[in-house]
């Protein structure tokens, strides 16, 4: 049987059309007609999510997968996603899902309640919003994350941060954490290899962290379209200014996938030199990831340099940090428990 959720922040128009205004696209669908993002329908003048409670990935996962280095390490979080997306990144990972139709994909139907059932029943103490787009699933994320943080669950996001600002204000009342993807640092590669903006992304971020939400970063190193030194000398000095030096960073390699399977896996030394760029932009915790890294993904003390978190992969092989401090008794930024 389908199922159907009317959606939030749309408003009605003449003729049976309707205007999403979920998302920057602000997509005009006439009637029996979908949104770019594929999931969202107008029936007879009312607009509804055709992915509600019908998330087609489901996992559990370590923390230190989404990735989020400072919220709760070692912990298990239960990770779900839908079909669709309102970006179509040519690089995207997990396209099969994220650019499909949601009548396209097999999902299975998991209601509020028993999605947080099982998070409880796993060990979980956190539910992730992951894989495709959360902000395409945004109702069924927000009666998840109600009920979740009513039975004492937390709440993160992996995300794009392509949302409009009365959506994501609403959410931000049940979000712990988020994990925001800055794919780049110009307008030139979001409409060029997204399909979107960077503006309405960096207004997101800077409400996230406004907000008091545990904030990390994410940046996608690409081969030829985003690894010019200074434009990530630009981004680091952006994130400083804005976020504050302890907002975590993470530069992540991109391999070869849907349609930039001609361009390289990003070369290990080009994230080194990222890495490079940040610290001496002042930014306290940065991470490289998806290669190889030993000491580059591990966490250290920005007043001491101790070692504080040491991680193999999704592992954490120590964790030094005790009530939040280093042993020399600084704070150490993030959520510990």
């Amino acid at each position: 049987m389908e199922k159907l959720k009317e959606c939030m922040f749309y408003e009605k128009l003449n003729n049976k059309k309707v205007r999403c205004n979920l998302c920057p696209m602000h997509c005009l669908i006439a009637d029996r007609k979908k949104g770019n993002c594929k999931t969202r329908e107008n029936r007879d003048g009312t607009l509804y999510s055709l992915v509600y409670a019908s998330p087609c990935s489901i996992a559990i996962d370590p923390m230190e997968k989404k990735p989020l280095y400072h919220f709760m390490p070692g912990s298990s979080v239960y990770s779900l996603g839908t079909a669709g997306c309102n970006l179509h990144c040519k690089f995207c990972q997990n396209w099969t899902t994220s650019q499909a139709m949601p009548e396209d994909v097999e999902s299975i139907n998991l209601t509020p309640e028993e999605l947080v059932d099982k998070a409880i029943h796993y060990g979980c103490n956190t539910i992730a919003y992951t894989y495709n787009e959360p902000i395409i699933f945004y109702e069924y994320v927000l009666d998840c994350a109600k009920l979740a943080k009513k039975r004492g669950l937390k709440n993160v996001i992996i995300c794009n941060g392509f949302i409009n600002p009365e959506p994501l204000k609403l959410w931000c009342r049940y979000i712990d954490a988020a994990n925001i993807d800055l794919k780049a640092f110009t307008d030139k590669f979001y409409k060029e290899v997204t399909g979107a903006w960077i503006k309405p992304v960096l207004e997101t971020i800077k409400t996230i962290k406004k907000k008091g939400i545990w904030l990390e970063i994410t940046n996608l190193i690409i081969p030829t379209l985003n690894d010019k030194l200074p434009e990530i000398q630009q981004m680091c000095s952006w994130i400083k200014e804005n976020l504050g030096a302890t907002t975590p960073l993470h530069f992540t390699a991109f391999y070869p996938c849907y349609k930039l399977i001609d361009l390289p896996p990003t070369p290990k030394e080009i994230l080194l030199q990222a890495k490079s760029i940040a610290d001496k932009a002042g930014l306290k915790y940065v991470y490289v990831g998806n290669v190889p890294a030993e000491k580059e993904s591990n966490t250290y003390c920005p007043k001491c340099r101790k070692l504080l978190i040491e991680r193999g992969l999704f592992n954490i092989i120590q964790n030094n940090i005790k009530n939040g401090k280093c042993s020399c008794g600084y704070d150490v930024d993030g959520v510990w428990r």
